[in-house]
């Protein structure tokens, strides 16, 4: 395999087909036949190379944004230098990355259609050739790794190969029509027009139509496009439950009214969506990461099942909804959600790699909702209630980098990379989880065997009886844990499990009980 393959004898272009009607049932506009992957004829031509871009093409990915990301969180110091380098332009953007950043070939998520349609074409005995404008490092690695392009041409130099640039060195190869190209941007358009035959995945209507424009052997390769529910897996609609915390500071004190309801509801409305961004911002960080793992690699970003592109597009929206949400509400709860966004840009870049800090935030961030709920409503929160918090959650934040570990060790694999624990560290996590867990319980039973109780139950005695609950349900939570029995997630465990829904429940009767 080479950089610099041979040139291959220019092919006529095709005559022109019929153009036909906008299709309004398949959108697609005239000039543009729609196929799937399958249905696509390679066989045909054999003489004529088959070109394929990487980024949002072979690649259900951008490795530009991707690395950019990994760099800055990793070393979020070395930020200025990314920018120096970008002034020099996007080619110097690229080396600059490629000395900094290592890829995984292995891990990325590769378009099992285009993949199909390159290793076909080999096999029609058509040569198959990469053309990418990520830098020469990357795209000599991915081509090595799938063994399948007779050559690669990339960015290298002062040359950044997107554009204009990539079909003038495609033609300058193959000739003017003398090669067929697989592509998915705007940027492609001039290739496209070059090229004998265009070929698109995963392009927006506009791009498609212009292809069509440029191009009189056009193809959409058929896809289906992100629906619904891979959005709902990105925003984790499944830790909205979280977000009940904002009504604790209501419901425990005694301040239940339509209003204040409403009020809550909202709050719990905004944090939503701050989450959201920042559960899409973490996952861009974490991509590498995640690909590796044995469940976070079915996240709809490490799948590639969602664009990075409209990925980062969405991180703006959110946060602008949730802040006029939050403003609605008052500006001292906006202030809470800013600072909780602030926190959680914080932990994905730099504070979840620290020891011990990671999970102090984790709980500080769970903190914040019930802070963000007493400020909304406009009460007080007690210091009874935070402390009570704190405790609880860091023993599940500690539950939860036991989960992890353990999983690691049970498949024999190294210490995370992107985390300040050791496979040996496991009982010591176990053990501070209980001691967390425990001295929540404590709290618990200082508080309602206070005098302050009495001026907000009238059997406050009987609130005794929600520390042995308590206890049952932190213990089994850790034995299950021992076990192997619990997901990732001890909050969603809470949730899910139906123990643990009977034994909410159970305190939820002996609070009512005591009123």
């Amino acid at each position: 395999m080479t950089s610099d393959p041979n040139v291959t004898r220019a092919v006529p272009a095709a005559a022109e087909p019929a153009h036909r009607p906008f299709d309004k049932s398949t959108g697609t506009p005239a000039g543009v036949v729609r196929l799937p992957a399958e249905a696509i004829d390679l066989a045909s031509a054999p003489a004529v190379p088959l070109v394929i871009d990487l980024d949002g093409t072979l690649l259900r990915s951008d490795l530009l944004v991707e690395t950019s990301l990994r760099h800055v969180a990793s070393a979020p110091m070395k930020a200025p230098a990314l920018l120096r380098a970008a002034r020099h332009g996007k080619a110097a953007l690229k080396a600059h990355l490629a000395d900094a950043v290592r890829v995984d070939p292995a891990t990325l998520p590769y378009d099992r259609d285009v993949l199909a349609l390159a290793r076909r074409a080999r096999l029609a005995g058509r040569p198959v050739y990469l053309a990418s404008g990520s830098h020469a490092r990357f795209v000599s690695a991915i081509a090595e790794h799938l063994d399948v392009f007779d050559g690669w041409l990339a960015t290298e130099g002062d040359t950044n190969l997107t554009g204009p640039a990539k079909a003038a060195r495609l033609r300058e190869r193959f000739g003017a029509g003398g090669f067929d190209y697989i592509g998915n941007e705007a940027a492609d358009l001039p290739v496209w027009q070059a090229a004998r035959r265009a070929f698109a995945v995963r392009t927006s209507r506009r791009v498609t139509a212009r292809m069509g424009e440029v191009s009189g052997d056009a193809t959409l390769i058929d896809q289906p496009s992100p629906g619904l529910s891979v959005w709902a897996r990105q925003f984790r609609v499944h830790q909205y439950a979280k977000n009940v915390l904002v009504f604790v500071p209501m419901i425990a004190g005694h301040a239940l009214t339509f209003e204040n309801v409403a009020l809550a509801s909202l709050a719990a409305l905004a944090f939503c969506m701050a989450a959201s961004a920042c559960y899409i911002l973490n996952d861009l960080v974490d991509l590498q990461e995640d690909r590796a793992h044995h469940s976070k690699c079915n996240r709809p970003l490490a799948r590639g099942d969602l664009s990075v592109a409209h990925a980062v597009a969405a991180i703006p929206l959110l946060l602008l909804s949730a802040t006029a949400v939050s403003l609605a509400i008052s500006p001292a709860f906006a202030l809470v959600l800013a600072i909780y966004f602030a926190t959680t840009t914080a932990y994905s870049f730099v504070l979840k790699r620290i020891l011990l800090i990671d999970v102090l935030t984790l709980a500080g961030l769970y903190t914040i909702r019930m802070l963000g709920g007493a400020v909304a409503v406009g009460i007080a929160m007690s210091s009874w209630l935070v402390v009570f918090s704190l405790s609880i959650f860091v023993s599940l934040a500690l539950m939860k980098r036991f989960t992890e570990l353990a999983a690691l060790v049970d498949a024999n694999k190294p210490s995370p990379t992107n985390r300040d624990y050791e496979t040996l560290d496991l009982g010591m996590l176990a053990a501070l989880s209980a001691a967390a867990g425990f001295n929540a319980v404590t709290v618990l039973a200082l508080y309602v065997s206070g005098s302050s109780v009495s001026t907000l139950y009238s059997r406050p005695e009987l609130l005794l009886l929600v520390c042995p609950i308590l206890t049952y349900w932190i213990g089994r939570a850790l034995i299950l844990a021992q076990r192997r029995q619990m997901a990732d997630d001890p909050v969603l465990f809470a949730i899910k499990d139906p123990q643990s829904r009977i034994t909410g429940i159970a305190m939820l009767g002996v609070f009512i009980a005591a009123i």
